[in-house]
């Protein structure tokens, strides 16, 4: 048996999808900031953790005055090979 759909009940389901679909965009506006916020702390307190010991260390470096220059660590004198290999020279064939 194939039934036919009234009129009334095309209404009625057009409607339905209407409010849904309206409804989801207005609650989406009013919790799209909220819920926002909040991944945005939840991901600030993760990074937190994760770099908290470096954020420690730079508060206490005590402070210079302007201008001081200080050198932690002395570079390595290293010495290029000479003998590393034979230059070629060459041309471009078109």
């Amino acid at each position: 048996m194939l039934q036919l759909a009234s009129v009334t009940g095309v209404v009625k389901v057009i409607l339905i999808i209407l409010l849904i679909y309206y409804g989801v965009k207005i609650l989406s506006r009013i919790f799209a900031p909220l819920l926002l916020k909040f991944i945005a702390k939840k991901a600030e307190q993760r990074f937190g953790e994760q770099f908290g010991g470096f954020h420690n260390q730079q508060q206490k470096q005590p402070t210079t005055k302007e201008g001081k220059i200080t050198i932690d660590k002395m570079p390595e004198n290293r010495s290029s090979n000479k003998n590393v290999g034979e230059y070629v020279d060459y041309e471009e064939i078109d």
